[in-house]
């Protein structure tokens, strides 16, 4: 994974990412926050820490 500083929260990306900024980053701690690599400016999506883990735990399933 790659890393980016946004102030104090700290952004990742997937080592599956194609490297063409066609992505999402994402910020884990109390709340997870996800915003588009290509406009960041436009600010972020917040998920509960619950709800994330719901919605990676399916994308993880439809891969089996």
């Amino acid at each position: 994974m790659s890393r980016h500083d946004h102030g104090r929260r700290a952004w990742h990306t997937s080592s599956h990412s194609s490297g063409e900024g066609r992505c999402v980053e994402v910020s884990e701690g109390a709340g997870v926050l996800v915003r588009d690599t290509q406009n960041r400016s436009l600010g972020h999506i917040e998920y509960s820490a619950d709800a994330w883990t719901t919605f990676l735990d399916g994308v993880k399933a439809s891969r089996a």
